[in-house]
């Protein structure tokens, strides 16, 4: 079996994970978002495509979700001690050393989806992984920065990259927009739209649908290959119990006009696209209703507290995509 996911950071390594151990034997492509993607200290950062290398790779700090096991962060304290910033994004030494080959390999002239592979001969992740995109793409949200002493709502009206929004502000402040800068101009990195047109299965895991999902599927053909496959299109829902099960995916829903509910979630992405879609059981209420918008859905449990579950969430991911084969 074939099987494309499109994936996220942490709630779609841990996925692919559970996916792995449901179906061993499945040829498994990744294509990974990189709208997260981020220079800083003049590196090239891929924080979505390294915590899946490494969570698939053995090499997470299983805690946190991202960033490496075992991690130091001297270098960072050093870059801090000569005012060099920002200090509110934790790159540790281990991780200094990817960020430092693939900018070299960048350089060199290789282009992303290349340096991605190679990274990947490392880790052994057991999964094909490919950029979405090798063009630059970064997820910016307009928001309004409060002054000091001024009324809520009220202050600066500007645009930050996606990471200072969610790491240093902590999706504190509300955002009006969001935009993947350069998607529109961006094409499908190399194997991207042939492993979707080979594929026997295309899964959404539990990524955001917004910055994570959402944004693979702004390159141009990435959607429109997924649509035309004719192949079963299956996810599971981020939201259970009307919020996010990991994040602030509430924030940016609500930047594009999406309740944070798992059947808005669902009917976000649109018939067009999903054939299934897995809510959990606290959320059974909603099956009706995407299955009236023309998505075939089931309710079960969505907690992915271990591995053993996240595998059973993955085979009823792949049963629900054989019943809509049947159907």
């Amino acid at each position: 079996m074939r099987i494309v996911v499109l994936a996220g950071g942490i709630g779609g390594a841990r996925f692919l994970r559970g996916l792995k151990q449901a179906a061993p034997d499945a040829d498994i492509t990744v294509i990974g978002n990189t709208g997260d993607d981020i220079h800083l200290f003049g590196l090239k950062v891929c924080p979505d495509l390294d915590t899946v290398m490494y969570t698939l790779g053995g090499g997470i700090n299983e805690e946190q979700g991202w960033g490496r096991a075992g991690e130091t962060f001297h270098l960072k304290e050093e870059l801090a001690a000569y005012g060099v910033g920002p200090e509110w994004f934790g790159l540790g030494d281990r991780d200094f050393a990817t960020h430092i080959v693939r900018t070299q390999m960048i350089g060199a002239g290789y282009p992303l989806s290349a340096v991605t592979e190679a990274l990947c001969d490392r880790w052994k992740p057991g999964v094909r992984l490919i950029p979405m995109t090798d063009d630059r793409v970064e997820t910016h949200v307009a928001v309004t920065l409060p002054d000091s002493g001024s009324a809520a709502g009220s202050g600066e009206r500007k645009a930050v990259h996606f990471q200072e929004y969610w790491v240093r502000l902590r999706a504190s402040v509300p955002a009006h927009a969001v935009v993947p800068v350069g998607a529109e101009q961006a094409k499908p990195a190399p194997g991207v739209l042939e492993a979707i047109a080979e594929a026997d299965v295309v899964l959404f895991p539990p990524s955001n649908p917004v910055v994570s999902v959402g944004t693979i599927l702004a390159v141009p053909g990435i959607r429109e290959a997924i649509a035309e496959a004719g192949v079963p299109v299956v996810g599971l829902s981020p939201i259970v119990g009307d919020a996010p099960v990991r994040g602030m995916a509430d924030k940016v829903l609500a930047a594009v006009g999406v309740e944070s509910t798992a059947a808005a979630v669902a009917e976000h992405y649109g018939s067009g696209l999903l054939d299934g879609w897995l809510v959990d059981t606290v959320d059974a209420d909603v099956v009706g209703r995407i299955e009236s918008a023309g998505i075939r859905c089931r309710a079960v449990p969505l907690m992915m507290t271990d591995l053993d579950a996240t595998a059973r969430m993955a085979r009823e991911a792949l049963e629900l995509a054989e019943e809509v084969r049947g159907a």
